[in-house]
């Protein structure tokens, strides 16, 4: 797995093999940071990345300049992870170890930028966008990306503006407008 751009791209990261998790290509990392870098200046922007797993993410935030960067996963092993890479990186990457709908519900933090990448079995995937618009985490004209199966179709849920596909990869996204 690497950092695919920014300061710190074509870095190498090498998480544990037992960590739970199913990393988002590099190959759909690569695709979707295209379509973001035409869209966003990342510098200063506010990111938050839910079910972040290894940070694979996380880290591609910080490396573009978003600050800060808030990584939230429920796994202990995966937050150390992440913790420690963003260390020797020396990263400004926020990590929490929650539910990632509890922290959803009680979050103080809006931001400009939110990647959830749930685990493609959770069967509240489809509650998400609406979670966070309800709970009013992201910023007007703020952006959601959510990576789901190709089996689960999101385009009829509020604030989604379009879906881009990368092998096995679906992106859904959406935008809150004033």
């Amino acid at each position: 797995m690497r950092i695919i751009g920014g300061k710190y791209g074509r870095r190498l990261i090498n998480p544990p093999k037992n960590l739970p998790v199913r990393p988002t290509t590099d190959l759909a990392k690569e695709g979707l940071f295209n379509i973001l870098r035409n869209r966003i200046d990342f510098t200063g922007k506010k990111a938050l990345d839910l079910f972040s797993g290894t940070g694979s993410i996380s880290y591609e935030f910080a490396s573009r300049g978003c600050t800060p960067v808030v990584s939230v996963d429920q796994n202990y092993r995966c937050t150390q992870f992440i913790k420690d890479t963003a260390r020797s990186f020396e990263m400004d990457i926020q990590v929490i170890r929650s539910d990632v709908f509890r922290f959803i519900k009680s979050s103080p933090f809006t931001f400009d930028l939110i990647f959830c990448d749930p685990p493609y079995d959770l069967p509240e995937i489809s509650k998400i966008s609406e979670m966070i618009f309800r709970f009013d985490l992201l910023h007007t004209n703020g952006l959601l990306i959510i990576e789901h199966p190709g089996t689960l179709d999101l385009s009829g849920q509020l604030g989604f503006t379009e879906h881009r596909k990368y092998g096995h990869v679906n992106f859904s996204f959406f935008q809150k407008t004033a």
